[in-house]
């Protein structure tokens, strides 16, 4: 079988998995893994949970479709659900991560609109990541995933992660313009980088003093991937617009939008739209993983594996030459090193059994899935450091 019809996005390894149960994966030789990247922070509950694939067969035999033209029962069930357990108003559904920021991006851009500003700004994060749209790339930092683009849409102001005197000095120069700050309350792909303490609540009180609207992009972060159902509630800052995706759909695309207040009341009908946003089968899906994350513990299980994975790291790993910071939040974390063979330290993992990625060409990134139990820190644990020391 040959990848020549497939445009070159990707780089994949020579490695095609024929099926998963849990936090295990089995190529199509037969050889098993652990998964402790999860697709990216997709598969939460784990791979083919027997009420997840009941969920699929039972909806597929009814209606996979019939359009955001009529009420679509499960998605007011997953709109209740998501709005209840993040405290906001209201939802909409799409695809993907991607989506459900640029639907975010489009409420800064109404907000400020209403404010009567001209050319809003909305104020994001250098290092940040947000999507593959254009807008969104915009959004985001880093020349390798914007070469070649050209001029992306503007209007946004980047600032240091974490630092409040840029955010005055933001404030001194661009006032009247800003209109909406969008952040990861924990940034993945540049690394695992946890927002200092504190900044999150500063920012939710600037936001609120000066009515701008707090959009924390929870794409990786949330569905309860640090011990909490959205790693905001750390803090117990409500912001004004949360994107999710990824975890709520264990691995069926679906996307949400969530807001509250006057954030809330700004579409109108006809202003934003979707075909296959919320679709009965991505709903029901993400209603379903809602259930099993409250009926098996998985925040808690997920705030003790993450605290113990990140001791056994830093205890395991301790001395290492290489080794610059263990750091993370719950089951979200990340290793930088100084230098890594990126390739080599993937390749002895997967020679261990163990699937890690590589972020940012530096820093090894842990995702593993919110079912993982105490043996599977330990064989994380062991795998990596043999990893390590490829020498």
């Amino acid at each position: 079988m040959t990848a020549a019809c497939l445009m070159s996005t990707y780089q994949p390894l020579s490695l095609s998995f024929a099926r998963g149960l849990g936090s295990r994966l089995w190529d199509q030789a037969g050889r098993e893994y652990l998964d402790a990247i999860a697709g990216v922070a997709v598969t939460g509950v784990g791979h083919s949970h027997p009420k997840v694939v009941q969920a699929i067969s039972d909806q597929a035999g009814l209606l996979l479709h019939s359009s955001n033209l009529y009420d679509i029962h499960w998605q007011q069930q997953l709109a209740n659900r998501l709005t209840r357990l993040a405290g906001m108003d209201r939802a909409f559904f799409n695809n993907s991560g991607a989506e459900a920021n640029e639907t975010a991006l489009k409420l800064a851009r109404l907000h400020g609109w209403h404010k009567g500003i001209e050319q809003p700004l909305v104020l994001v994060m250098q290092n940040a990541f947000h999507g593959r749209t254009l807008g969104t790339l915009a959004a985001s930092d880093g020349p390798a995933v914007r070469l070649g683009y050209g001029q992306l849409p503007g209007d946004f102001l980047k600032l240091p992660f974490g630092d409040l005197r840029a955010l005055e000095s933001a404030i001194a120069e661009h006032g009247p313009r800003i209109c909406a700050v969008l952040l990861e309350p924990i940034q993945g792909e540049s690394g695992i980088h946890l927002a200092p303490t504190g900044y999150l609540k500063a920012l939710r009180e600037l936001c609120t003093r000066r009515n701008w609207l707090l959009m924390l992009d929870e794409i990786q972060s949330g569905i309860g991937r640090t011990g909490r159902w959205f790693a905001c509630q750390h803090e117990g800052v409500v912001p004004d617009v949360m994107t999710l995706a990824k975890g709520l759909g264990n691995g069926i695309p679906i996307g949400a939008c969530l807001a509250r207040g006057k954030a809330a009341e700004l579409f109108t009908p006809g202003s934003h739209g979707s075909t296959f946003g919320g679709n009965p089968l991505a709903c029901r899906v993400a209603c379903t993983v809602l259930e099993i994350i409250e009926e098996q513990g998985l925040l808690a299980n997920a705030e003790r594996q993450g605290a113990r994975l990140l001791q056994r790291l830093r205890e395991a790993l301790q001395g290492h030459p290489e080794l610059l910071e263990v750091r993370g939040l719950g089951l979200m974390i990340g290793i930088e090193l100084r230098q890594v063979p990126r390739d080599l330290v993937q390749k002895v993992a997967r020679e261990q059994g163990l699937l890690i990625n590589v972020t940012r060409g530096q820093t090894i990134r842990l995702l593993p899935p919110l079912v993982i139990d105490e043996a599977e820190v330990e064989m994380i644990v062991q795998g990596l450091v043999r990893a390590l020391n490829w020498r």
